[in-house]
């Protein structure tokens, strides 16, 4: 092969590189056009809620008594406690439903200018004990006899008096209100997408937030309060109220034309 028909040769084999290469990258500027694909979706919020009765009554209560000593204020609490108990379970609460709060023990002081010093001295005048329980039953129309009982057998201190769901409740509501969550997400998707010609296609993820469980409203708060309403009337009237409880899910629908 002399020089001229070399060169053709190398030529011809430049050609086809080229065309080959030309070819490659119209090919590849093709691909991502062809796969590139647009995804509409819709993010949207459903609520779900119910409205319910509570279930479960707490009343905090117990007595506050003093002695010249941490052991005669305790002495003198434990026996005071022992007939609120009592009285307790007379209207219908039993042990299980009672439980101690707080156990505790302060020793009282006086205090006195002293113009010697120019300043105030303490001197200890003696110790008291506070003794508070909690009552936690599905009874909600003992609160009043409760109250009353606790009174006439020495209890001295009433914390606070409310209403709220059991946890068996709560559980028990949550699938309602998945459901009606879920059904309120759809609805609003179509209600926006409707004017657009558009229509939900499917689903492309789904997240639930947390309960909305009312937190307990004391009916009563306050140890005087209760106190003297509960010496003041013959008997304690107590109302509960319905409970709203919701639940929210986040869904992100995956929408086409009509």
């Amino acid at each position: 092969m002399n020089k001229k028909q070399l060169t053709v040769v190398m030529l011809s084999v430049l050609v086809v590189a080229v065309s080959a290469t030309a070819v490659s990258s119209e090919a590849d500027a093709q691909k991502p056009t062809s796969m590139l694909s647009f995804e509409k979706t819709i993010d949207v919020v459903g609520i779900g809620m119910i409205s319910t009765d509570p279930d479960l009554l707490t009343i905090r209560l117990g007595l506050e008594t003093k002695g010249d000593t941490a052991n005669d204020a305790l002495t003198a609490n434990s026996a005071q406690m022992s007939k609120i108990l009592q009285a307790l379970k007379s209207v219908g609460i039993s042990e299980s439903e009672i439980s101690t709060s707080s156990l505790n023990i302060r020793p009282q002081y006086e205090y006195v200018y002293d113009e010697t010093r120019d300043r105030d001295t303490r001197t200890l005048v003696g110790y008291e004990a506070s003794n508070i329980v909690t009552v936690e039953t599905k009874s909600l129309d003992l609160a009043a006899s409760i109250i009353d009982a606790s009174v006439n057998a020495g209890a001295n201190k009433v914390d606070s008096v409310y209403y709220s769901l059991s946890t068996e409740t709560q559980m028990s509501l949550k699938d309602q209100l998945l459901e009606q969550a879920v059904i309120n997400a759809q609805e609003k998707a179509k209600n926006v997408l409707a004017p657009l010609d558009q229509k939900i296609i499917g689903v492309k993820s789904i997240s639930v937030s947390e309960f909305g469980i009312p937190t307990p409203y004391p009916v009563f708060s306050g140890s005087n309060m209760v106190f003297d309403a509960a010496m003041k009337s013959s008997s304690t009237q107590l109302f509960s109220s319905e409970q709203d409880v919701t639940a929210s899910v986040h869904v992100v629908f995956h929408i086409g034309s009509n």
